[in-house]
């Protein structure tokens, strides 16, 4: 007995359209413009781009289990820890745009150091920096 197998299609337009709705409302349109214009013009990063959407801000920031402030406090501790700079920026920039103060953003940064070290935390603090300059000369 043989069933036809069904295409394995982790990334649809529900997940693509959920994903495109998290990401603005978090990193804002102006971000989200650049990366999708960077997949359009360039069809290498396409697929990285609709995963990134659809997986990763449709099936994972798009759950119900927490709001999109708490999503910013556990996205921004892993990438204090992994030391990924640049998305830490991004992610700062969104922390803000879901709620987060800038009080907020000290104390986070201040805890990482506990766990992560201090030259992650320093480093997070340094970027954060850049982000709420960007954010007051804007």
């Amino acid at each position: 007995m043989t069933k036809e197998a069904k295409p394995f299609q982790p990334v649809t337009p529900e997940t693509i359209a959920m994903g495109e709705r998290m990401r603005r409302a978090t990193l804002g349109d102006a971000h989200v413009d650049r990366s999708l214009q960077k997949a359009k013009e360039d069809d290498f990063f396409q697929p990285i781009q609709e995963a990134v959407t659809a997986l990763g801000w449709g099936a994972i920031w798009g759950r119900p289990g927490l709001d999109p402030k708490s999503r910013s406090l556990v996205t921004i501790s892993i990438l204090i820890s992994l030391g990924r700079t640049h998305e830490l920026a991004v992610h700062i920039n969104g922390a803000l745009n879901n709620g987060w103060t800038k009080a907020e953003l000290q104390e986070i940064l201040i805890h990482s150091a506990c766990y992560c070290g201090w030259p992650a935390a320093l480093e997070g603090f340094r970027i954060a920096k850049e982000v709420l300059d960007q954010r007051a000369a804007a």
